[in-house]
C-alpha cells in the first residue's frame, strides 16, 4: 500500500469515530489505512494537554494544515502552547475574535501561535457535542428587551437635572479619559441591584451592590466606588431619568463629577454603559437574587469584565487601557 497524507475528509470521518469509540483497526478498514498511519496521526495532532483528550478534527485540521506549510523548516512545532492559551482565554469568557486578535499581540513573532476564531468557535460546539463545556463560556445571546412603562416607574422629571445637549462636545468624541456613564442591573424584585460606572474612552468598569434603589443608596455605594479613581478621571458622568440619580447634587460635590441626564427611553446615548451591562447579564442574569452575591464573587466577575480584550480598543483590555492612562494611580 502506497504511502499518502490524510485529507481534512479522513481525518473528519478519525474525528467521529473515535467519538464513537471504534477501535484503530476498525477506522484503519472503512479508511483503507494501516492502523499504525492512524495511531500515529492521533498522537501526531490530536490535542495531548490532558489525559481525556479526544481527537478532534476541528483541532487537528488546522494543526495538520500548519505542519505541512512548516515542512521546510527545520524546527518541529509544538502547539501545546497554542491549545494551553485558547483552553485558558476560553476559561476566563475571552471570545474568540479577541483570543485569535490577542495572539498576535501576545504573541508578535511566533507564527505557531496563531488560529483564526472560526477554528475556536468549531472547537468550542465540538467540545459540547463530546460533553465538554467549553461552550459555556461563550456569550450568550439575549432577547432584545422592550423598554416598558409603568405608573411610577421613577422616570419623574428631576429638579434641576442638565439636559446632555449641554454636555461638551468633546465627550462624544472619547478623546479625553474621564468622562462616565452610569445607570443600573436589576434582580429579582426586593432584592437589590447593582450600580455601574463606565469610562467611555477605555471602558472600564466599577460596580458596587445596592439594597435598594433609593438616591441615598446609589451616591453612598458610587461616591465609595469614585473615591478609588484618580481625579484627573472623574469629569462628567451621563445617567439615565431613574429616581436614584435623583440627588445627583451631592454627587457632583462628593465625587467632583458633572452629571448630565440623558433624554427619556435613549438608551443610545450611553451605549457604552448598555454594551457593558449586557456583558455582566451572561454573570447575572434577568431575575437573579442579588442578595446571594458575594462582594468577593461581584469583585471576580468585574476584574473578568475588565480584562477581556475589545475589538474598540485594538484588542487591549479596557484595564490595560485605563491603568496607563491613569499613570499607575488606579487603586482597584
Amino acid at each position: 500500500m502506497s504511502y499518502t497524507h490524510l485529507t481534512e475528509k479522513d481525518r473528519y470521518v478519525i474525528s467521529h469515530l473515535r467519538s464513537a469509540k471504534f477501535s484503530l483497526r476498525e477506522i484503519a478498514r472503512r479508511l483503507g489505512r494501516h492502523h499504525t498511519s492512524i495511531s500515529r496521526e492521533i498522537k501526531r495532532n490530536g490535542p495531548t494537554y490532558s489525559p481525556d483528550a479526544v481527537y478532534w478534527y476541528y483541532f487537528t485540521q488546522p494543526v495538520a494544515t500548519q505542519r505541512r506549510h512548516q515542512a521546510r523548516s527545520h524546527h518541529r512545532q509544538n502547539n501545546l502552547s497554542l491549545v494551553k492559551y485558547v483552553d485558558e482565554k476560553l476559561r476566563l469568557d475571552w471570545p474568540p475574535e479577541a483570543i485569535a486578535a490577542r495572539l498576535r499581540l501576545d504573541y508578535p513573532n511566533d507564527e505557531s501561535m496563531r488560529i483564526s476564531h472560526e477554528t475556536i468557535y468549531r472547537w468550542a460546539y465540538l467540545d459540547a457535542s463530546q460533553d465538554g463545556d467549553l461552550h459555556t463560556h461563550l456569550r450568550r445571546r439575549h432577547k432584545k428587551r422592550r423598554r416598558q412603562t409603568r405608573y411610577g416607574s421613577g422616570r419623574r422629571f428631576i429638579p434641576g437635572r442638565v439636559s446632555i445637549d449641554q454636555r461638551p462636545a468633546i465627550v462624544a468624541t472619547r478623546e479625553r479619559f474621564g468622562d462616565w456613564e452610569g445607570d443600573t442591573v436589576e434582580g429579582a424584585k426586593g432584592t437589590g441591584c447593582l450600580a455601574t460606572h463606565v469610562e467611555r474612552k477605555s471602558r472600564f468598569l466599577v460596580a458596587a451592590k445596592l439594597a435598594d434603589k433609593k438616591a441615598a443608596t446609589m451616591n453612598t455605594q458610587s461616591i465609595k466606588s469614585f473615591w478609588k479613581i484618580p481625579r484627573t478621571m472623574r469629569q462628567t458622568l451621563t445617567v439615565d431619568n431613574g429616581k436614584e440619580f435623583s440627588q445627583f447634587k451631592e454627587l457632583e460635590s462628593k465625587t467632583g463629577l458633572t452629571v448630565y441626564f440623558a433624554d427619556p427611553y435613549a438608551a443610545w446615548q450611553r451605549g457604552t454603559n448598555e454594551n457593558t451591562n449586557g456583558l455582566l447579564r451572561h454573570y447575572f442574569p434577568k431575575g437573579i437574587n442579588f442578595q446571594t452575591v458575594s462582594e468577593e464573587e461581584l469583585d471576580l466577575i468585574i476584574k473578568k469584565v475588565n480584562h477581556r480584550p475589545r475589538k474598540c480598543l485594538d484588542y487591549r483590555t479596557p484595564h490595560e487601557v485605563f491603568y496607563q492612562a491613569s499613570r499607575g494611580a488606579l487603586t482597584i
